[in-house]
């Protein structure tokens, strides 16, 4: 079943609000327990980390920026 506009507008928000800075958290704390590797190494994970987090929500970012679909004019 697709989401409705609304919802992704919604799911979107709260990824954005909660999701987003407890993966941060997460992402770091792992980092800081695998001990420091080199600079452009972990420079490299951070990279990563920083793209492969949306992979999964890309449906429900996809359009959000544009008017309602459903919408009349």
């Amino acid at each position: 079943m697709a989401l409705s506009y609304k919802a992704r507008r919604r799911w979107s928000l709260i990824i954005l609000v909660i999701g987003l800075p407890l993966y941060i958290v997460a992402a770091v704390t792992i980092m800081g327990m695998l001990g420091r590797p080199p600079i452009w190494l972990e420079l490299l994970i951070y990279i990563a980390l920083g793209v492969i987090w949306a992979v999964p929500f890309k449906f429900v970012f996809k359009g959000i920026g544009q008017a309602d679909p459903d919408e009349e004019s």
